[in-house]
């Protein structure tokens, strides 16, 4: 019989780790899902750490108590497949062990929105930044097309609060804000303008991303606020099902990237 590991995730205070265990309760290491930082109990289990935390990533473990149990590789110490390292490293980024610059790159890996999203290229999306909504001087931060569909991407850093979201509401430390109804706003905004420019049929979908302690308690209708940690950035996006062919999408995003649409 298989031994078996343990993967959960751990989402306080603005930290995101999965933490692998052995059946027998001993801490096998963990992952840093923001910075990417991988820690283990003996350099012999790195392998094997990674391979739980990448049977996380593409499993359909959601919640932020949910656990993966999975068997224990029977060779612990082989390097991963070429298909698993890849897309660990799409997920976590890659750097060398013996980088000088360590440090540096791992701050910078966890800081920005644009490079997770940037991550979704190579896969049949399309990335445009700072769009000119509008004549009031209204920039989208980020605005996405491609399989998933049509998707505003907004962040709001909320460090150190405790943001919760129940159905169409958010509190911030207890306080309401508006942020979900501003990014409702923006998308139909985007969606306007888009049909206005003659891409018929088009719907697009907020998405809030947050920097912050969050609890989605109710999450929305399927096309209302998606709101998601920025750590589940960029793989929330291979997540969704399919609603745009390459050909709709590459040509929905070169009508997006004219300074014509927006300025109707």
């Amino acid at each position: 019989m298989d031994e078996l590991l343990t993967v959960r995730r751990w989402r306080r205070y603005g930290a995101d780790r999965l933490f692998v265990t052995h059946e027998t309760g001993a801490r096998v290491g963990s992952v840093d899902l923001q910075s990417g930082e991988v820690v283990v109990e003996h350099p012999a289990l790195e392998d094997g750490v990674r391979r739980a935390a990448q049977a996380y990533l593409r499993s359909d473990v959601r919640t932020e108590t949910g656990e993966l149990v999975l068997p224990v590789p029977a060779t612990p110490t082989d390097a991963l497949d070429a298909l698993d390292q890849a897309a660990l490293e799409a997920w976590l980024g890659s750097v060398s062990k013996d980088t000088t610059e360590l440090p540096a790159y791992r701050g910078e890996r966890g800081s920005s929105v644009r490079t997770r999203l940037s991550r979704l290229v190579d896969e049949g999306w399309q990335v445009l930044h700072d769009v000119p909504v509008g004549r009031q001087g209204s920039v989208l931060q980020n605005l996405l097309v491609g399989p998933g569909g049509i998707l505003t991407v907004t962040e709001r850093d909320l460090t150190g609060s405790h943001v919760v979201v129940e159905g169409r509401t958010m509190t911030v430390d207890g306080v309401s804000v508006p942020y979900l109804r501003d990014a409702r706003l923006e998308a139909s905004r985007v969606q306007s303008a888009l049909l206005a420019a003659a891409c018929a049929g088009v719907v697009v979908r907020p998405v809030l991303v947050v920097q912050g302690q969050l609890d989605v308690r109710a999450p929305g209708g399927p096309d209302d606020v998606l709101v998601v940690p920025r750590s589940e950035l960029p793989s929330v996006f291979r997540l969704m099902a399919p609603r745009l062919g390459a050909d709709r999408a590459t040509a929905i995003a070169a009508v997006a990237s004219r300074k014509s649409t927006w300025s109707r």
